[in-house]
């Protein structure tokens, strides 16, 4: 298999820019590609095989020279590929710097984002949920790093409590275990049964799974 190297992405690039009217040059001072038009700020080109630290710091430098900067790596392969590419072209976005994907099977070069300044829109959605879990949380119970999967989140406290209930007063209405647990949503929680803990034994009482009664005992829990 023929490797690749940077200067195999120069061409498709030259050309891109070629049929956008510019005049291109690679390597004119610290930049791999500039491209001139008549008018316009001179457009700079860093070219790569894939995104890193370091490609985004000199695209960044090459900010103090020009307004119109891109990226230009080897187009993605595979779902995860396109996953990670997205990823970065988000981030690329935030930084002001375009980005450019070369298919090196064709030369066919593709402008994903332009380098124009960005303006962050915040979501009120996420932040809601973000400051609702927090305050749902009691205590601290995770370190911050630790792996996602055994994180304790309000969630997982609240059905705890439930669990914790049944294991004393047995199978109970789930608006009873709402009032004494100060469960607001445990009826909801267990007819879900997010972790497997519960079962319904009729209508509107549950009790404690074998699976829920192991995992209390639990002492991690």
């Amino acid at each position: 298999m023929t490797r690749i190297s940077e200067t195999d992405l120069y061409a498709p690039v030259k050309a891109f820019l070629l049929g956008q009217g510019y005049e291109v040059k690679g390597e004119v001072g610290a930049a791999d590609v500039v491209a001139v038009r008549d008018g316009d700020d001179p457009l700079i080109v860093e070219l790569k095989l894939g995104f890193s630290l370091t490609l985004l710091q000199q695209a960044v430098a090459r900010q103090r020279v020009s307004d119109t900067v891109y990226v230009a790596v080897p187009r993605w392969k595979g779902k995860a590929g396109w996953r990670a590419f997205k990823g970065n072209v988000g981030l690329c976005k935030r930084l002001g710097i375009g980005v450019l994907s070369v298919r090196l099977a064709d030369g066919q070069v593709q402008a994903h984002c332009d380098p124009v300044p960005f303006q962050p829109r915040k979501s009120r959605r996420h932040k809601t949920a973000l400051l609702k879990e927090f305050a749902g949380r009691r205590g601290d119970p995770n370190k911050g790093g630790m792996a996602r999967d055994i994180i304790v989140t309000a969630y997982r406290q609240d059905a705890v409590k439930c669990a914790e209930y049944l294991a004393c007063e047995g199978p109970s209405k789930g608006a009873v275990v709402a009032r004494e647990t100060g469960v607001t949503r445990a009826t909801r929680m267990m007819a879900d049964n997010h972790y497997g803990w519960f079962m319904r034994v009729e209508k509107g009482i549950y009790a404690l799974s074998d699976h829920g009664r192991s995992e209390i005992a639990d002492a991690a829990l």
